[in-house]
Order: structure tokens, then sequence, then C-alpha cells
């Protein structure tokens, strides 16, 4: 057979569950901050596989721990012992406020779990009806059922309820409503520092700080969603640093390994103390080849020199792109190399027609242009991007 793009868009089409709307061409192979098609069609990314990608592709560092981690164990379950995981946890507790670790598969795994340790500390506090949960307009958590009742939006929500219940949801950065929705009742908090699907929307200090102080006061959680926004993605290894406040549980997964699945749940003693054996569990999470990998791409994305690289090169991109003279933006706004750019039309168009010029960029939602590209991308891809929006976007307004 041979594999020509047709022949493997006609293979998936007839062999795959139909999730997902692709292009029509097939990526082969990538290198740096560049993917190729099957033609050898070049395109820069800005989307690092959904902020995944954080060292680019085919990256010498990551190959050669990928390389030494397959020469070990690559599963034995979690009945057993093995040093990658041990020395993966030692280092996100170093370099984080955490002194505990649990490794699961993906980022709506890990709050999965958030959610079960939460709703754990309230029963074993003798408060069984303390079980509410509090989320914001705009969240995105994930698919599963419980993750996905904290998920706000009638399209993924409505086909699949009823859903986890005691979940209620409040206006983001708006202390008056997250004020109002937190009570006694409530066992914990899920907020994103920075928000990714729902538009690239960051948290004010002030609203992270006031959520600290009324969980403490409700003896709530406050959990910090950094599967999107965390590991560097901002500038800052983890995003909720700039505004002082550390929460009682963080969750982690997509850049973490580099490219491949892993999920971590962060908690405090305080909260540990509480998830006895039997309580909750995974068969893959946290297996030896995983956290082998995943522990090099944390010692490189925490080295200084590093966030220092995507705070400069994500402001900017921020300046860039807010030079951009056209009646189609609204707004550029996000931290470090996570950024959107808000537009007022469907960015549908624009996204397709950056294919055409060797761009890939993906949504936020249907209004935003969301930039998540591999972190070691460089001010002169920055400037590509650009001159390429320019000429789609000026395109795009001519059109009747």
């Amino acid at each position: 057979m041979v594999n020509t793009a047709q022949s493997i868009i006609e293979l998936e089409n007839d062999n795959l569950v139909q999730t997902y709307k692709r292009p029509p061409f097939v990526l082969t192979h990538g290198d740096g901050v560049t993917l190729y098609d099957e033609s050898g069609k070049a395109y820069t990314d800005w989307v690092a596989g959904i902020a995944v990608n954080a060292l680019g592709y085919n990256d010498a560092g990551l190959q050669a721990a990928i390389q030494k981690a397959s020469i070990g164990l690559i599963h034995t379950s979690n009945l057993y012992y093995t040093a990658p995981q041990a020395e993966l946890a030692a280092a996100l507790v170093e370099k984080s406020f955490a002194d505990r670790v649990f490794f699961s598969n993906s980022g709506t795994e890990a709050n999965e779990g958030a959610i079960k340790f939460a709703r754990k500390v309230a029963y074993d506090s003798g408060a069984p009806d303390k079980t509410q949960i509090v989320a914001f307009s705009h969240a995105f958590h994930g698919r599963t059922m419980g993750s996905l009742a904290m998920t706000p939006k009638d399209k993924y929500q409505v086909p699949f309820r009823p859903l986890m219940s005691d979940v209620v949801i409040a206006e983001y950065n708006d202390i008056a409503s997250a004020d109002a929705a937190i009570t006694e009742r409530t066992c914990a908090v899920f907020i994103e520092p920075v928000q990714g699907e729902g538009g690239i929307h960051p948290a004010t200090d002030e609203f992270l700080q006031f959520l600290r102080g009324k969980c403490d006061a409700v003896g709530a959680l406050l959990v910090f969603d950094e599967v999107q926004c965390g590991m560097g993605r901002t500038g800052t290894l983890w995003s909720n640093e700039p505004s002082g406040v550390n929460p009682d549980i963080m969750t982690l997964a997509k850049p973490l390994a580099g490219g491949m699945p892993i999920g971590a749940i962060l908690t405090t003693e305080k909260v540990a103390a509480h998830i006895q054996p039997g309580d909750h569990g995974t068969t893959f999470g946290g297996g030896p080849f995983i956290t082998g990998v995943a522990k090099y791409v944390l010692d490189r994305v925490s080295e200084p020199a590093f966030l220092a690289h995507v705070r400069e090169t994500g402001e900017y991109l921020q300046e860039r792109l807010s030079e951009i003279n056209s009646p189609l933006v609204v707004e550029v706004r996000g931290r470090g190399l996570m950024v959107g750019m808000e537009l007022n039309v469907d960015v549908g168009p624009v996204i397709e027609a950056g294919y055409q010029h060797g761009l890939l960029m993906v949504n936020a939602g249907p209004n935003v242009i969301r930039f998540v590209p591999p972190l070691t991308i460089g001010k002169p891809e920055v400037d590509e991007l650009v001159e390429k929006l320019t000429i789609i976007l000026a395109g795009m307004g001519e059109k009747p």
C-alpha cells in the first residue's frame, strides 16, 4: 500500500471515531519549531501539540533522554518502587509549593483526582455534605464527567448530562461573584490562573489573592489547574507565581513529558494525609519510562535562562501582534508564550488561510487565535508570523 496523503486521510476517515476536524495534509516530521507534511511543505508551529511540545521537534537533549529511559523499565505498575518516579516527584516538590505528588496520564485525569482529593478531605474532616465545587466562566478542565461538569460550555456538556452534581459556576475575575458562590458547603475552588481554551484570560493577582483568603475562611481547598499554563508556559515555572498565591492542589500535564502523556497532582502534606491506599490509583500513571523523560524536561524548562527566553520572546510576540493594523483585531492579551489575539470575526478562516502561508495556528473559542508555540521559538519566527498574519487579515478585510 502506498501511503499517499489521500490514502492516509481516507484510512483515518474509515477507521477512527470522527471527533476531530483536521486540515487536508499529513504531518510527517519536524525540526526545531517547524513541522513538515508529506509533500515537504514547511509550517512554523504556533500550536505545539496544544501547548505540549515545549522543546519543539528533533531536540537532541530530549531524544537522548528518551533513549536513555527506553533502555530501562517501560512499565511496572504502581505495585513497585522505581527510581524515575521518585526522582521526578522529588524534583516537582523541590521546585513548587507542594509536599507530595500523584501521577496520572493526562490533565483531565489529574483534575478528576483533585476532585476526589478535595471531597475526601471534607469527608474525613467530619463534613460529608461539604461537596460543592466552584469553578468559573469560560473554564476548561477536561472532558471526563467530573472535569466536564466544571467546564461550562453547552457544546461540551449538553449531550452528556447529567454530569457530576454540586458544581457552581462563578464569573472569572469577579470578586463579588466568587464571594457569593463560595460557601461553607464548598470543598474546593478550581481555577486556571491563565485560562487557555476559554480565550487566554489571565486572572488578576487580586482575584487569586481573594480566592486564597475566602477558601481559608470557609475551609475549602484552592486548586490551580495549570495543565496548559504551567511548566514555563507563561514565563515563570508556575503561572501563579506573580500573584504570590499558593494553592492546596495544583494539576499539571501537557508539557511535562515533552510530548508524551503524563499528568500530575501536586499537593500539600495537609491534603495528602487524607489520601490512603485504595482511595485513588492508576495503572499507567508514573511509569518509569515517562517519568524519566519528564525529569529531563522539568530540569530544562526550569532553568532561569530558559524562562527568561520565554518572557522575552512572549513580550516581543505581544508587542508585534499589537502592531498589526487591522480593523478585525480587538485585543492582544496573555502572558509569556501563551497569547491570544481576539478578532471581531470567526477565526476559523484565518487559521485555514494560515496553512497556505506555512503557519499552524489554533483557536481558543470562536473569536480568539491562540499562540502556544514551542517554548524554544524565537524572534525571527515572531516576525515571520506577524508578516504573514498581516497579509491574511488584510485579505479578510477586503471580503464583502
